[in-house]
């Protein structure tokens, strides 16, 4: 798939939203990454861009199949956790038939590690953040003139968690940081990480963007930028 067929030929800006859309916000999880302060930043992004949105505390939600299937995005802010085997088929399905799934940090790609299913439609697992908190790293474009990516430039994070992952290859790159620094024994050598990625699931588009430990991460402007641009591509 190419550009015009991933973000719409003869579209200047395809992120942004043409008509009023849904959204479906469900936080909760590992409390370390303040799952209800982040979606409530990026509900407020939704609502900029005039998405009606919903957020729900719990799973459960994914239990309506027929809701799932009508909204239009989904932005899972849910670290670690545990989900049943109805709530994530009804996930699955619901982006294999055109509901789009966007989120950030471990809200997305450190969720429910033991289903490989779900990772396999993220396209990536999260693994380890080599100095913790700690890391100042850059964010370097790779795909610097892609619509979901064009003016924002490369930039600096600041201690904050870079985010160590396995990933599948068919993944479509728009960002990368560099572990420069070997920190065995799993990073044995320099390396370069994605940072933030898209990809189809059957007809479901999905973002990925790893940064966003913290609320004052996810306010960094070039962070609220891409993952605004991100939440909005990946809708119906």
């Amino acid at each position: 798939m190419n550009h015009s067929q991933a973000f719409g030929a003869g579209s200047a800006r395809p992120w942004q939203s043409l008509e009023r859309k849904s959204a479906l916000i469900v936080q909760g999880g590992y409390p370390g990454h303040d799952p209800r302060e982040v979606a409530g930043i990026l509900a407020q992004i939704l609502r900029q861009e005039h998405f009606i949105v919903e957020v729900s505390d719990t799973l459960d939600v994914f239990l309506d199949m027929e809701k799932l299937k009508r909204t239009d995005l989904i932005v899972p802010v849910w670290t670690l956790g545990t989900i049943t085997g109805q709530q994530l088929d009804n996930l699955l399905n619901a982006v294999a038939s055109g509901t789009g799934i966007a989120g950030i940090h471990g809200g997305i790609v450190d969720a429910f590690r033991g289903e490989v299913r779900y990772q396999g439609m993220i396209g990536g697992q999260f693994i380890a953040h080599p100095g913790e908190q700690g890391a100042t790293y850059s964010v370097c474009m790779t795909d610097p003139y892609n619509p979901l990516v064009i003016g924002i430039g490369n930039f600096v994070l600041r201690m904050t968690e870079q985010f160590y992952v396995l990933m599948d290859p068919s993944i479509q790159v728009l960002a990368v940081t560099c572990f420069d620094r070997v920190n065995p024994p799993l990073v044995w050598r320099p390396v370069t990480m994605p940072v933030a990625w898209w990809k189809m699931y059957g007809k479901g588009k999905v973002y990925v963007l790893t940064p966003g430990h913290s609320p004052d991460i996810v306010l960094v402007p070039q962070i609220t930028e891409m993952i605004r641009r991100g939440m909005v591509w990946a809708a119906r």
